[in-house]
């Protein structure tokens, strides 16, 4: 289960994340540049989240299904999305779909709550079939370092940051962990590692947000993993 308790500032999270520069120009492009064609996948939306990326990847042609472990955040995809197939379900315990169900599964900005990546890895892989993807993101790990210098890069620890979204104050805290720790978790999942990405924002990005961006061609926020099931 995700230690951040979503459904306290989902509305305001939502509000501040479905055109900003970090979701809208940022993770979410980079996620849909990463799946590529998809009009007839089926697709799981893992930590859908409001639904968003649900939204656009229904928008090209996918079949979609998703669940995220915030109540409140499924009632917002749900009031976006009307009769799609949105549930409560957390990625750390056995999931309501069959095995071998998805053609993709994407996971963006899940794992990086939690401690222990065993679980919900395995059944990522159990609900895909043999040659599916799982196309996901996270916080870049050395972000880490960079906020917390003295910190050792190689421990898997707890942080905390705290955001303001829409005006309302909120404490995320996530679990750091190196690269070769992210990578050997998900060989040991059945997972190849096919991409390893670290894009840069979405066209349109320097024109609307010049202040935050000004010559930057990139930034170090999230690292973008495709991963394929064997």
């Amino acid at each position: 289960m995700s230690p951040v308790d979503y459904d306290t500032f989902a509305e305001a999270y939502t509000a501040e994340n479905e055109a900003g520069l970090i979701n809208g120009y940022y993770a979410r492009p980079a996620i849909l540049d990463l799946a590529g064609e998809v009009a007839g996948r089926r697709i799981l939306d893992a930590g859908c989240g409001s639904g968003a990326l649900f939204a656009e990847l229904r928008d090209r042609g996918a079949v979609v299904a998703g669940f995220d472990s915030s109540a409140k955040m499924v009632e917002l995809a749900r009031r976006r999305l009307g009769d799609a197939a949105l549930q409560v379900a957390d990625v750390g315990s056995p999931l309501p779909f069959r095995g071998g169900a998805f053609d993709d599964v994407i996971a963006a900005l899940v794992l990086h709550y939690l401690e222990d990546w065993t679980a919900p890895l395995a059944e990522l892989r159990r609900v895909l079939r043999p040659g599916g993807r799982l196309i996901m993101s996270v916080n870049h790990p050395t972000v880490f370092k960079l906020v917390n210098p003295e910190a050792d890069y190689f421990a898997t620890c707890k942080w905390s940051a705290k955001h303001t979204f829409s005006g309302q104050n909120a404490v995320l805290t996530y679990w750091h962990r190196p690269l070769h720790a992210m990578t050997d978790a998900f060989t040991a999942a059945g997972f190849r590692t096919a991409v390893i990405s670290e894009p840069p924002p979405a066209p349109g990005a320097h024109e609307r947000f010049p202040d935050e961006l000004a010559d930057k061609p990139a930034f170090l926020c999230f690292l973008f993993f495709v991963l394929e099931a064997v």
